[in-house]
């Protein structure tokens, strides 16, 4: 019995030790703080829309540096089913350089498509034939040299700088188009989409204070606008309400503050988005950047806008875990990568808050975040990595069909190389390219056996938001 019961000691020391180690491990892996973002890059000022099916995304591409003086070029983001987004190449091309940001959705209007993105701080129209693009700046537009010209879509009357940004588009059931903007401006726009009636109102809100980011659309008879408050970390969405017209009376609501930051759920600053509907239901959605980088490197996040029987919008429950698919599309079944291993890693960075002393993230960079599915996180290699590659292991040779890689600031463009492994030691080529090229993601289509993958770049920022192999 003695021998028995020693044994049976032994065997529960070995299971709790094993179950301690175990838990130790899960503990020490690095967390990914930022959830699970819409878009694998940072971009912000989110304007969504389904057009004949496909989900349209213009936005400000951040990640360029500090402020938007050096925000990204503009790109479209499109997607079938509202999980796996791309673009390919600038949607508008002689925008390309300047500082552009804050689009709008894009409106048919006149056999043509119009957005309205805020250049080197002046709102300006821009057409194309598709919504795709490339747009360019409206017929009797000149330029962006000139901003107190016939070039903006408003002039400003602020000697010390414009007061046009953040265009939003609304056309109502009459057919007649408003545009709304910063500081809660609204006025009727021109059939010619081009110009402005100067008979302008400045809409009343119990929130008080500098206001950007103008959200609005109409639900059951009600027009509903949305405007910030604060900024950064303290950024807050508030809304009026109307029943008669875009340009009022506004009605206030008894709780009008509907987004702010979210200490529970660790949602910072959730602001300047957009609200969309999927065509033919009464399903809304809340987009929002989340300004927990400690600057304006920003991404974008999406929860359900639900309302109550009288119209009123309830506070949104945010959360960083998104919404998942909104359509179904096709889609092959994605490979489990059971290890990863890269030339090296850029080591953990505390973020820097800019007023919230309580946003107290750690950005990690390690291997594995280019394959968990989250576009919050992100694989980097190490600063001073010439030679930057970053290895799927499969777990056993298995056929490949197609590798889907996006890089980290697509919009700069990436070269590469992908080879393929049975045993790790002897690779072969079978994908990449030399030339640099801008889109999101890079895909490769396949007909090999491998057990490992390996990207190599050559070319462009070394960094993984997601890597797919299917």
């Amino acid at each position: 019995m003695k021998n028995t019961n020693d044994k049976l000691i032994i065997k529960r020391s070995l299971l709790l030790s094993v179950f301690i180690l175990f838990n130790l491990s899960i503990k020490s892996q690095p967390v990914n703080p930022f959830g699970n973002a819409l878009i694998p890059d940072m971009v912000a000022d989110a304007s969504i829309q389904v057009i004949d099916g496909t989900f349209y995304c213009y936005a400000t591409t951040d990640g360029y540096g500090k402020g938007l003086e050096t925000s990204g070029p503009p790109v479209v983001w499109k997607s079938k089913d509202f999980v796996n987004w791309s673009f390919s190449g600038f949607c508008f091309p002689s925008a390309v350089g300047e500082k552009y940001w804050a689009p709008s959705k894009a409106v048919a209007a006149n056999g043509k498509y119009y957005i309205y993105p805020t250049v080197n701080g002046f709102m300006y129209p821009a057409v194309a034939n598709s919504p795709d693009g490339p747009f360019k700046l409206a017929q009797g537009v000149d330029s962006f040299s000139k901003p107190y010209s016939s070039a903006t879509l408003l002039k400003s009357n602020d000697p010390k700088g414009p007061e046009g940004i953040d265009a939003e588009i609304f056309i109502d059931d009459d057919q007649q188009a408003y545009v709304f903007w910063q500081r809660r401006h609204v006025a009727k726009l021109n059939a010619d989409m081009m110009t402005v009636d100067t008979n302008d109102i400045i809409i009343p809100t119990p929130g008080k204070g500098y206001s950007e980011g103008p959200i609005f659309f109409k639900r059951k008879g009600i027009y509903y606008y949305l405007y910030t408050l604060g900024g950064n970390e303290k950024y807050q969405y508030s809304y009026v309400t109307s029943k008669t017209s875009p340009l009022g009376p506004f009605d206030f609501p008894k709780e009008h503050i509907i987004s702010t930051t979210n200490y529970e759920q660790q949602v910072f600053g959730p602001g300047h988005g957009c609200v969309f509907n999927m065509p033919g239901t009464d399903n809304y959605y809340f987009a929002y950047l989340e300004f927990g980088r400690g600057g304006t490197n920003r991404q974008t996040y999406v929860d359900k806008l639900e309302f109550n029987k009288d119209g009123s919008i309830r506070p949104v429950d945010l959360t960083l875990n998104g919404v998942g698919a909104l359509q179904a599309a096709p889609q092959a079944r994605k490979k489990r990568v059971v290890n990863s291993d890269a030339s090296s890693f850029r080591p953990a960075m505390k973020i820097k808050p800019i007023k919230d002393t309580l946003l107290q993230r750690t950005e990690s960079f390690v291997p594995a975040f280019a394959f968990d599915g989250a576009k919050g996180s992100r694989w980097m290699a190490a600063a001073e990595d010439s030679s930057s590659w970053i290895v799927a292991d499969l777990g056993k040779t298995q056929k490949i069909k197609r590798s889907e890689v996006y890089f980290v600031r697509p919009t700069a463009g990436h070269a590469y190389t992908l080879e393929y492994s049975a045993d790790g030691k002897s690779w072969s080529s079978c994908g990449g390219h030399p030339e640099i090229k801008i889109q999101s993601p890079h895909t490769d289509m396949l007909t090999i056996k491998a057990r490992y993958l390996r990207v190599k770049i050559t070319s462009g920022i070394k960094g993984i938001w997601e890597w797919n192999i299917y």
